[in-house]
């Protein structure tokens, strides 16, 4: 027996070291080794894939006090501190080793000094509490597409949520034996108070040390800066496809149900709180998943897979007329995890859910009350903004059955969408993948919102919704997308949507519904059921065509001032929106030739129909594509 293998042996009781041993991994012994010596916990428990493995974290997380039960069975709730309730940019960062940089754009810190500062936090953060060691996948089990995952962390509601977002990996690594490619997460909460909430979040830091394919996390417990395999992951997994020639993307697949039993897949890449989720649980389709999916050329076609199993979505807003799917979920019995929610005699509430909000309860701030203000004199609401909740996918009756399917689902339809207030009409087509990729992906422009630490309503880029967990040039990685066309003889269609264009009073345009019309107006183009007209932007629907899918998906009147008032071509405005996409791609190394060419070659129609037509134009004035 080895040396690595003697000291987990007496760390640990003899069922606990079988299940680890039996993996005869070396690399993955010394992982476990090494967080055992810095973190210190009591004791370890190694779980497998078994029902056993499950319900241990089910019931140990309520033990512990991370979550606290409610009155429908099978639903608890969690909370996080009141500094720790999003993804926490600043102090997300990049180990990078010396004599090689990132994009600038990327938060970043020598490796050396970020692994000094990061272990030092996590050393002895774990005493008196159990490491619980977790192997998990990427992708569907036993597949090209899967990852095989492994996290230790000493919070139980980590585990749990692992459990509902991620397929078991014991058995993957028993398969691969003695294989040393994986992902590794090491994850502390660190200092708790007495409601098992992380307390000191000024020590909080998110190290991504990407040379190792290994991510450190310590004094947070909000999921997507502790669940390693959600974004964490993500930084890893696009440094992986870019070696290996595939795609990782921030993107939801969808079936999209057509005529006569007809299915087609979607993929739509948006930022957090722009639609995403919502689109990804349209009722009547099927959601195949809600946040990360992997693309590969087979056979010349584009197959998909969802890295995930399960959804951590937003919930402000969730209500029994938007969202009949998730609502269905959240309202009946079954495992469902809340975290930042009001509670109030065991039923959670949230902000826009459609109902009456109880003046007092409690949430993520401890008693609240109406009025309740924090320390900066700051009026603390019922429900956090970003307050989630945890399934399943397999939980919404709408599941597509592909979900498991280790080759995937070939995907025929691609969206881009963001929150552009003034410049995009709602949906249009790009003129062939490279003008959609660049002018819908690379230019996707959205303001910040409350799903990440910082100041809301910020207008920035977000190329392609992923720029914030790229760990390759962003030039680079447009430019891997771009050639990704050329393995295939079936090119997905590229589309732009924007669901939060606003007329010159700041009045939406778009119904919270009308999403579901755009996505059918997407599913007939790419079979040749709809028309378009030809606009400086990209391919726009016709009125004739959305006024009868209005009446086929929403069993509404669709007007010719609605149409205009969406279809409008603001000349001014997408003018200003080409010219911040090249200046901020100006500043960004390894940009091609082809991203700028095509946000000239559309800023120059532009110009050209300002020139004919003026400021704004018309639908009506377009030709016939």
């Amino acid at each position: 027996m080895s040396e690595t293998l003697d000291y987990l042996k007496s760390k640990m009781d003899e069922e606990n070291f079988g299940r680890l041993a039996a993996l005869e991994n070396e690399k993955l012994n010394a992982f476990v080794a090494d967080a055992i010596r810095l973190c210190r916990p009591a004791d370890v428990f190694v779980a497998d894939d078994s029902e056993e493995s499950v319900r241990r974290t089910r019931e140990s997380v309520v033990e512990a006090g991370e979550e606290k039960p409610l009155k429908i069975e099978g639903h608890t709730v969690h909370f996080d501190g009141m500094n720790d309730q999003g993804r926490d940019r600043e102090v997300t960062r990049y180990l990078v080793p010396e004599g090689e940089t990132l994009a600038p754009s990327l938060n970043q810190i020598g490796r050396e000094e970020g692994l000094a500062e990061v272990r030092g936090l996590l050393e002895g953060s774990m005493e008196g509490r159990t490491m619980v060691v977790r192997f998990m996948t990427l992708g569907p089990n036993n597949s090209v597409f899967s990852i095989p995952c492994v996290e230790c962390t000493d919070s139980w509601y980590v585990s749990h949520s692992l459990n509902l977002l991620y397929r078991m990996g014991y058995a993957d690594f028993q398969r691969m034996k003695k294989k040393d490619e994986f992902f590794s997460v090491l994850h502390s909460a660190g200092k708790m108070d007495e409601r098992m909430v992380s307390v000191e979040d000024d020590k909080k830091r998110i190290y991504i040390d990407h040379t190792r394919e290994k991510v450190y996390s310590v004094n947070t417990q909000y999921a997507g800066n502790t669940v390693g395999l959600k974004k964490l992951a993500l930084r890893l997994t696009i440094r992986k496809a870019d070696r290996e020639g595939w795609l990782a993307e921030h993107m939801f697949l969808l079936g999209v149900q057509g005529p006569d039993g007809r299915k087609s897949y979607f993929a739509g890449a948006f930022p957090s709180a722009c639609g995403k989720t919502s689109t990804a649980m349209l009722p009547g389709e099927k959601i195949l998943g809600d946040d990360i999916a992997y693309f590969r050329a087979v056979d010349g076609r584009c197959m998909a897979v969802n890295a995930e199993a399960g959804v951590f979505g937003i919930i402000q807003n969730v209500s029994a007329e938007s969202d009949p799917a998730i609502w269905e979920v959240l309202t009946k019995p079954g495992e469902v995890i809340f975290s930042n929610v009001l509670i109030k005699d065991g039923k959670p509430y949230w902000l826009g859910m459609g109902e009456d909000v109880p003046e007092s309860g409690v949430n993520f701030s401890g008693e609240w009350f109406k009025g309740k203000k924090d320390a900066q004199g700051k009026e603390i609401p019922p429900a956090h903004k970003n307050a989630r909740y945890a399934v399943r996918i397999k939980a919404l009756a709408n599941c597509d059955p592909e979900l498991e399917n280790p080759e995937g689902v070939k995907l025929d339809v691609i969206i881009y969408g963001g929150r552009d207030y003034y410049a995009y009409v709602p949906v249009q087509q790009g003129y062939d993948w490279a003008h959609g990729v660049v002018a819908y992906g690379a230019a996707l422009e959205t303001v910040t919102t409350f799903a990440t630490v910082g100041k809301e309503g910020v207008p920035e880029i977000n190329m392609m919704s992923i720029q914030d967990f790229v760990a390759i040039p962003l030039g680079k990685y447009i430019q891997n997308d771009l050639d990704f066309a050329g393995k295939l003889k079936e090119v997905p269609a590229v589309f732009g949507v924007n669901y939060f264009l606003m007329d010159e009073q700041g009045k939406f345009l778009n119904g919270v519904r009308d999403k579901h019309v755009w996505i059918h107006w997407m599913e007939r183009r790419i079979h040749g059921e709809a028309g378009a007209l030809k606009t400086p932007t990209g391919l726009i629907p016709k009125y004739s065509d959305l006024k009868a899918l209005f009446r086929e998906v929403l069993d509404k009147d669709y007007s010719e001032e609605d149409y205009r008032k969406q279809f409008t071509i603001r000349v001014k405005e997408n003018l200003a929106k080409m010219d911040r996409a090249i200046a901020s791609y100006r500043k960004e190394a390894e940009v091609g030739e082809e991203v700028f060419g095509n946000l000239e070659a559309q800023r120059d129609r532009l110009l050209e129909a300002q020139k004919e037509f003026g400021d704004y134009i018309a639908p009506d004035r377009w030709p016939e594509a």
